[in-house]
């Protein structure tokens, strides 16, 4: 059962891009991140009370928690990064981009905290860093619309930073604190952040704003997100990590699957390699 969770967990993860293009057609990519966090919280805070850390709360130390906050920050400013991209790119180019975290976050362990990189970590890092280079095209082919501009690719580069700078924090500070509870915490920040910055942009009056059509994609994409949070837990309370983790990472796989079937965004020659090459150094750094 507990593969099935795992197979539930990669397949969520990789349609909430999906989703989420299809909520931010005409919606500000700030204002669709502010209004999909609340639905994620809810489930954050869900894992909570399935894993019964609710009582930790109080014995939170006010270092933990200051890393907690910057954490939750940094997730955050990935969220606001990775939607703008969303909605500025083509989903094929944006998401190996946002998942070539998993490579700074590893290089900057070794800078930051003298982390060693291991032999199969090193392959990892050089077959992705090579296939995320093969699938920054010059030009969308197959696609309903060419991106706007090469901006997407700053934003995407943001969204892989900042997602980096969030596992740095938590291997820093974040000590003692079950990971579920964390994560309702720091998913309680990006809430704040997120509706903080649709103040300070005057964005607030294009909450009402929103499409029917796109609020319910962009609150599918939240629900598509918890989801996948909900059985990544349950896959690893049943199954090896071991296993599940890699299962999880494959998520690119879906996000290309359905990029094709509602956006028709198809892959080349160049970018399928690229995605061959991302599968290979994901599947290498986890042995």
């Amino acid at each position: 059962m507990w593969l099935f969770y795992a197979a539930g967990s990669a397949f969520f993860a990789g349609v909430t891009a999906i989703l989420a293009k299809c909520g931010i057609q005409k919606t500000d990519s700030t204002v669709a991140t502010a209004i999909r966090t609340i639905i994620v919280l809810v489930f954050a805070w869900i894992m909570v009370f399935v894993a019964g850390s609710q009582g930790d709360m109080g014995q939170i130390q006010g270092e933990t928690l200051l890393f907690l906050i910057l954490s939750g920050l940094a997730t955050g400013a990935s969220w606001l990064c990775y939607f703008k991209a969303l909605q500025l790119g083509n989903i094929n180019q944006v998401v190996p981009i946002d998942k070539s975290s998993t490579v700074l976050t590893i290089l900057l362990a070794f800078l930051l905290l003298g982390e060693p990189i291991g032999p199969f970590q090193g392959i990892g890092v050089l077959l992705i860093g090579v296939g995320t280079a093969l699938m920054i095209e010059k030009k969308s082919q197959g696609t309903t619309a060419a991106p706007r501009g090469r901006s997407w690719i700053v934003y995407a580069f943001g969204s892989a930073l900042f997602a980096s700078l969030t596992a740095i924090l938590g291997k820093v500070g974040i000590l003692g604190v079950e990971s579920n509870l964390g994560t309702a915490i720091r998913t309680a920040v990006v809430l704040v952040m997120a509706w903080g910055m649709v103040l300070v942009t005057g964005k607030i009056q294009q909450v009402r704003q929103v499409p029917g059509r796109e609020l319910a994609f962009i609150c599918l994409s939240g629900l598509a997100t918890g989801a996948s949070w909900l059985c990544y837990f349950r896959a690893l309370q049943e199954g090896p990590a071991s296993v599940v983790v890699p299962i999880d990472k494959l998520s690119i796989l879906v996000t290309v699957a359905f990029s094709y079937l509602v956006f028709r965004e198809k892959l080349t020659l160049r970018s399928g390699s690229g995605l061959a090459l991302i599968t290979a150094g994901t599947l290498a750094m986890l042995l």
